[in-house]
């Protein structure tokens, strides 16, 4: 149910479950998988120090790809505030799809307020809902954007994250410290170059 539909009902205070609806992990499996991949890479998981290895993977995997699920909690803006909503520094931990390593960093996310206006703690659980995956961070930054835009229909949204990869800090180039800036805008945010250049601002991106 977007907030479209959730216009129709009268409670003042609207809350939308919100389900990640993804597959469930086979933790059985798993644990096989990685006793495999311990064998491969010339170890011997029946040792003492790695014999409980392949259960704590499996638990921590099964962890990191699934989402908290939580509410969506929207009040009505009825003092029609028109300026931007920024949260900062949202901490942010995801598995790159290519290397199965982490990245981590921060989230800036606002919105321009339409009808509604959010919890200020949902802007970090939409962040958590499509970081706890097997992500790029290119598409992780464009799911927070879209997902605000049609759950909570404002006026314009920004997303920008800042993070650092492992699969580039520890393998490969070995950059350390490097950090990857994504962006993600609608609305007014896009369309209207002042209120885009605020928000980069308030991020501390230039605009």
């Amino acid at each position: 149910m977007t907030v479209n539909e959730l216009r129709d009902l009268d409670a003042p205070v609207r809350h939308l479950n919100v389900v990640h609806g993804r597959g469930t992990v086979d933790l059985a499996a798993a644990e096989r998988a990685v006793r495999d991949l311990l064998v491969a890479l010339g170890k011997d998981p029946t040792s003492e120090h790695l014999a409980d290895t392949p259960r704590r993977v499996a638990k921590s995997y099964a962890e990191l790809l699934n989402p908290r699920e939580f509410q969506l909690t929207t009040f009505p803006n009825d003092e029609a505030y028109d300026e931007l909503v920024v949260a900062k520094r949202i901490p942010v931990w995801s598995l790159c799809e290519h290397h199965m390593l982490p990245f981590h960093g921060v989230a800036h996310v606002g919105y321009l307020p339409g009808d509604r206006i959010l919890g200020l703690s949902k802007l970090a659980r939409v962040v958590e809902l499509f970081a706890r995956d097997l992500q790029v961070q290119e598409r992780l930054t464009q799911q927070v954007a879209d997902w605000l835009q049609e759950h909570l229909a404002p006026k314009g949204v920004g997303v920008v994250i800042e993070a650092e990869h492992l699969c580039m800090s520890l393998r490969g180039v070995q950059v350390a410290g490097s950090r990857t800036v994504t962006s993600a805008v609608h609305g007014l945010l896009r369309e209207d170059r002042a209120t885009r250049q605020e928000f980069f601002a308030l991020t501390g991106i230039a605009g």
